[in-house]
Order: C-alpha cells, then sequence, then structure tokens
C-alpha cells in the first residue's frame, strides 16, 4: 500500500512539473523580450538594466518551434587551399604538364624529388593568385629515366604525385 502511495505521488508531483514548464514557455513565446525583472508582486517585462524592483535575470531568447533565420558567415579553417592537382602525361617523355586548382593567393613550390627524397630540381618557387593554374615545363635531357616525384606545395599543404621518365 505504501508502495502504490508513492508511486502515484511521484506521478503527480512530475505531471505538475511538467504542467508548469510548460505554462512557462507558452508564457515566454508570447514576449517579444527575454529580459525579466522579478517584484515582490507580479513579473515586468522590460527592457531597461538592473533596477530596485527586484532581481535582474537574462534569458536566451527561447521560442519553441521557431527556427533562426540569421545568417552566420564563419570563415572555416578546414577548406582545402590546393585540390585538384594533376600531373600528365604519365610517363613523360619530353615536357611535363602540371594542373592544379589555388583557393586563395598563396606561395606555391613545386619541386622534383627521386625515390629517396633528394630534391632534384625546383620548377615554381613564386607566390600565385587563386583559381585554376597550370603551366608546362620542358624536361629533355634534364632528368634521366627512372622514378621521380612532383611535390606541388602551397601553403602549408602539399601534394605529391608519382612520374615516370622515358
Amino acid at each position: 500500500m505504501r508502495q502504490n502511495y508513492t508511486n502515484i505521488f511521484s506521478w503527480v508531483i512530475l505531471l505538475a512539473f511538467a504542467l508548469t514548464i510548460n505554462i512557462a514557455f507558452a508564457y515566454q513565446a508570447n514576449k517579444s523580450d527575454t529580459t525579466l525583472h522579478l517584484a515582490k508582486t507580479k513579473i515586468v517585462t522590460t527592457k531597461s538594466t538592473y533596477s530596485k524592483a527586484g532581481l535582474h535575470l537574462a534569458l536566451p531568447p527561447l521560442k519553441p518551434a521557431i527556427t533562426s533565420t540569421a545568417k552566420i558567415n564563419v570563415i572555416r579553417t578546414d577548406d582545402k587551399l590546393l585540390t585538384d592537382v594533376q600531373v600528365y602525361p604519365n610517363p613523360v617523355t619530353d615536357q611535363i604538364n602540371i594542373k592544379y586548382v589555388l583557393s586563395r593567393n598563396a606561395l606555391v613550390t613545386v619541386k622534383v624529388m627521386d625515390v629517396l627524397g633528394n630534391d632534384v630540381m625546383t620548377l615554381v618557387s613564386q607566390r600565385i593568385g587563386s583559381g585554376e593554374q597550370s603551366f608546362t615545363y620542358p624536361i629533355s635531357n634534364k632528368l634521366s629515366r627512372g622514378f621521380y616525384f612532383i611535390r606541388v606545395v602551397a601553403g602549408t599543404e602539399s601534394v605529391i604525385k608519382r612520374i615516370s621518365v622515358l
């Protein structure tokens, strides 16, 4: 009998609490300002700062089932600076074509490395504007036959492509 009474009492308290919260949200949804001053006799909604009449509470704007249409411009740092790097033709015989896209201005370095990671030559090392970039570099009699790596560095990002020279 005692446990039954405790369960019923708990459900009544929970229902009263839920009803109180629901009424508070409904009352708050009708107001345009969320700054409340609690006085001894009634709740006064005003946009003024702290007054001697009561306690100052600054609440966030809570309006259930209403979504905000405010647009926020956030600069994302995870956007890629260097994308769509292409090195062609592969295998290379007389000239190499390199194409890439920069999202903003950056210092770009394009180097040719051997299979051990040693720098063989630097093709480009300059500040380049944003957009699609491409250039052609003749390699006849500059590289011996074998495998090489083209390393394209823009800012702190780098892309490495493997090529073979015939």
